[in-house]
C-alpha cells in the first residue's frame, strides 16, 4: 500500500476554507488575521495533524537533528536562576554524543504567542518544556502540530495528554517541615514559589500537611516568584507578621539565600535563632553562610530522563505518561 500522503499547508487552507496566504499567517502568528478564520484555520491544523515546513525534510532525513527547550519565563529570570543554569546545562550534557542540537526558546509567562510562533513554525523536531504556569497554552499548541514534546514538571492544567518527568515536590516539603519540626521548631513559616506552578503548589501543600499532623499552625506563609528579590521581600513581610518565627521552609535556593540575608540584617541568628531549609540542593546552597540544609531537586535525573523520554517519542516509541522522581533532604548548618 503507499504511504499515507502528509497533510500540506494547501490542504489545511482548503479545510479551513481559506487562502493558503491566510493558512500561513495563521501558522505564523499574524496577528492581522481575523479570529473566524484564525479559529477555521486552527482546527484544520488539528484535525489533519499539520506540522509545517518539517514534513518535506522528513521524507529524505527522517532522524532528529534538533530539540527546542522551552522555558515560558523571562531572559532575566533564566540566566540568575542556578536551578535553570543547571538544568540546561544537563539537558546538553545528555545530548552530547548525539547529533542532535539543542535550542533554546523563552518567552515571558503568560503570554507565549513568541513560543507558540516558533513551536508551530516547525523549526524543531521535538520539545521539552520545563517552567510552566497556570496561563502557559503550550500543551495546546504541542498538540495541535503533533510535536512530540515531554514536560519537565507536572503541567499545571493536569492531564493534558503530554508525558512528563517530575521530582515529589509534596514529599520534598513534608521531608523539609518535618526536619524543622525534628529540631524543637515551633513558629514554622514558608515562602513559596509563584501558585500558578504546581511544583510551587505541591511543595506548600507538603509543608503544610506536615504541620498539621504535628497540630502546629500552617498558615504562616508569603509568596515569592522563585527570584533572589522575591525570596528577600517575604522574608521582610514574614518577620513583620511573625516576629517570634523560629523555623522557615523556603521554596528554592535562591530564594532561601536571600532570606538568611534578610535575617541576618534584622538580628536574627540562623540557625540558632530560626533555622532555614531551602529546595534544589544547588551550588547556591554550599556558598551562603552558614551553608544552607536543603531538598535534593535531582536536575540531573530530570534532565536525563526527560531527553530519554523525548528520543523515543521521535523514535515512534510509547513512553510512560508520568515519571516520578524522589527526593532526599541535605543536612548542612542553616537547619
Amino acid at each position: 500500500m503507499p504511504a499515507k500522503r502528509l497533510p500540506t499547508l494547501e490542504d489545511v487552507a482548503a479545510r479551513a476554507g481559506v487562502s493558503r496566504a491566510t493558512a500561513s499567517r495563521v501558522v505564523n502568528a499574524d496577528p492581522r488575521v481575523g479570529n473566524l478564520a484564525r479559529t477555521a484555520v486552527q482546527e484544520a491544523i488539528e484535525q489533519l495533524g499539520y506540522r509545517p515546513n518539517r514534513n518535506a525534510r522528513s521524507l529524505v532525513r527522517p532522524e532528529a537533528d534538533s530539540i527546542a527547550v522551552v522555558v515560558p519565563e523571562a531572559e532575566q529570570t533564566v540566566f540568575s536562576d542556578p536551578f535553570f543554569a543547571a538544568l540546561l546545562a544537563a539537558i546538553t550534557q545528555s545530548l552530547a554524543d548525539s547529533p542532535v542540537q539543542v535550542l533554546l526558546a523563552m518567552g515571558q509567562p503568560g503570554n507565549s504567542q513568541k513560543i507558540e510562533r516558533y513551536l508551530r513554525g516547525g523549526y524543531t523536531d521535538g520539545a521539552i518544556v520545563v517552567s510552566h504556569h497556570k496561563d502557559d497554552h503550550i500543551w495546546q499548541v504541542l498538540h495541535a502540530t503533533k510535536l512530540p514534546a515531554v514536560y519537565v514538571g507536572r503541567p499545571y492544567a493536569g492531564d493534558v495528554g503530554i508525558p512528563y518527568v517530575d521530582v515529589d515536590n509534596r514529599a520534598g516539603g513534608t521531608l523539609a517541615a518535618e526536619h524543622l519540626i525534628s529540631t524543637g521548631r515551633r513558629r514554622i513559616g514558608t515562602i513559596t514559589g509563584p501558585l500558578d506552578m504546581a511544583a510551587s503548589e505541591d511543595r506548600m501543600l507538603g509543608w503544610q500537611q506536615a504541620l498539621q499532623q504535628a497540630g502546629l499552625a500552617a498558615d504562616l506563609m508569603e509568596h515569592g516568584d522563585f527570584t533572589a528579590s522575591s525570596g528577600a521581600l517575604a522574608m521582610q513581610r514574614l518577620l513583620n507578621r511573625v516576629p517570634e518565627l523560629d523555623g522557615l521552609f523556603v521554596a528554592s535556593d535562591l530564594m532561601a539565600v536571600s532570606a538568611i540575608h534578610e535575617l541576618q540584617a534584622a538580628g536574627r541568628r540562623v540557625p540558632e535563632e530560626v533555622a532555614v531549609v531551602g529546595f534544589d540542593n544547588t551550588q547556591a546552597a554550599q556558598l551562603t553562610r552558614p551553608p544552607l540544609t536543603t531538598v535534593v531537586n535531582p536536575v540531573g535525573a530530570l534532565a536525563s530522563t526527560a531527553v530519554e523520554m523525548l528520543l523515543k517519542l521521535l523514535g515512534g516509541s510509547q513512553v510512560e505518561e508520568r515519571v516520578i522522581l524522589g527526593t532526599e533532604l541535605i543536612q548542612r548548618a542553616s537547619a
